[in-house]
Order: C-alpha cells, then structure tokens, then sequence
C-alpha cells in the first residue's frame, strides 16, 4: 500500500473536486465527481447506498481518484487501488464535507431515506504532477 506525502496530503486537503472512476459488471468504467476527504488513514470520499458507486465496489473492489488543481490543471494528484466500504462514520464525514466544499454544516441535502456510506481507497498506486508524487 502507497503512504500520501505531506504535500499530498495538503494538496488534498483543499476543496478540490475529485473524478472517482470505479468498474461495471461488463467491466466498462465509471466515472463520477465526488468531494474528497484525507485523514491520518488516507483518502477516501462519501455516497449513499442504493447509488452506482457502491453497487460496482461490490462486485468489483477496483477504484482510481484524480484530483486537479481548479487554479492550475498540471498539478493533480491520482490514486488507485482497492475500496473498502464502511457505514460506520460516514454521516459525520458527509456533513464535515459539506463544511469544506459548501460551507454549511449539516449536509444540506441529506435525504430522510438516504444512508451514507464512506469509501476508503487502499492505494497501490499514487502519481502526480506539480506535487512531489512518484
């Protein structure tokens, strides 16, 4: 498993978008934008069950998450590996990520149906540019 550097680790600190590209079953990608946390843990982003997302890391443990720089688009950072899906936490996360990309606390557009669900990426690879990423 791949370790984020510091300055990895503060560039994904930023609220830049992230573009989570996970598999269907016919093996045709899937590419979606999602809001992007890091933690002493790593990466990881926020869904909700019932979504694409989770239904293709079901079958298919494979993601990649490219994160650009808005301001400067040849410096990004990019990561692949394997998902692991937890419940536990991700209302938290969902609503300390709408402070870092809305600037609203709680998550303005939870649904009373809806359960959240966060998405740990277990990186294998880690590329970058414009970063000190290798």
């Amino acid at each position: 498993m791949s370790q984020l550097t510091d300055n990895q680790r503060a560039f994904l600190e930023n609220p830049f978008v992230g573009v989570v590209t996970t598999l269907r079953t016919d093996g045709s990608p899937h590419a979606t934008v999602v809001w992007v946390d890091v933690d002493d843990d790593g990466v990881s982003f926020n869904t909700a069950h019932g979504r694409t997302k989770p239904r293709n890391l079901a079958a298919d443990p494979r993601v990649g998450l490219t994160v650009v720089d808005p301001g400067d688009p040849f410096r990004w950072l990019s990561l692949s590996g394997t998902a692991v899906l937890t419940d536990e936490g991700a209302d938290d996360q969902i609503d300390n990520l709408a402070q870092k990309y809305l600037g609203q606390y709680p998550y303005p557009f939870r649904r009373p149906d809806e359960r959240r669900v966060s998405v740990r990426i277990s990186a294998d690879k880690i590329e970058g540019f414009g970063l000190d990423a290798g």
